[in-house]
């Protein structure tokens, strides 16, 4: 399937301003930081429009919007429902009414707004960064039913053959169970994994 990247609805506008300006405007509702992050987020929308009514129809959208980081996320989520959740759920819906589907980029630890993101409706979730604390098992348990995950395997494992066919031997065998995954790291594979590495991973997939 084609997916296509409508681009960062909510990283973008967090990008305009240093992070400390940035936690400052989400604390305190800052007008203007608000009205940059509208006008991104309608950007964007006008920009897919655009292309999908010029003729270029795909299987589905991805936009990345990192929303933690080691441990913990940037922002409560009682902030991620006033602020973003909106948003976010409108790249969804725009999805769903043509038929294609929507995934979601978010690198971090981003366990306690899963709830809401998951309410959005989005179809897919990457990264599932398990260095940053992100536990997909459980994600599986509780979320499987209703999401795709794609990721979820420790990039930083992937140096040494024995540990990373340890941790695939460990979870797929779970993730795989009624469909639903998409195997990969849980972010760029480093420079140093070896071909030997990449075909025994690929095999034991």
């Amino acid at each position: 399937g084609v997916v296509f990247d409508i681009g960062r609805i909510f990283n973008d506008s967090m990008r305009s301003m240093t992070y400390s300006l940035f936690r400052g405007a989400l604390r305190e509702g800052n007008a203007n930081w608000i009205s940059t992050y509208q006008k991104n987020s309608k950007s964007l929308e006008k920009l897919f429009a655009k292309v999908w009514d010029a003729g270029y129809h795909f299987d589905g959208i991805n936009w990345p919007d990192d929303m933690g980081y080691k441990g913990t996320t940037f922002f409560s989520p009682k902030l991620y429902r006033s602020l973003l959740q909106p948003y976010h759920k409108r790249a969804v819906d725009w999805a769903h009414e043509r038929g294609i589907y929507a995934h979601l980029h978010s690198c971090g630890n981003i366990m306690t707004l899963l709830p809401d993101v998951v309410a959005t409706g989005i179809d897919a979730l990457n990264p599932i960064e398990v260095k940053a604390g992100m536990d997909v098992l459980r994600i599986k348990r509780e979320y499987g039913d209703r999401i795709v995950l794609h990721g979820g395997t420790n990039a930083q494992t992937w140096r040494d053959t024995e540990v990373i066919l340890a941790e695939i031997d460990e979870k797929l065998p779970i993730l795989k169970e009624g469909g639903g995954y998409i195997f990969s790291s849980d972010h760029s594979i480093p420079n140093d994994v070896s071909l030997d590495t990449m075909r025994r991973i690929v095999e034991r997939v």
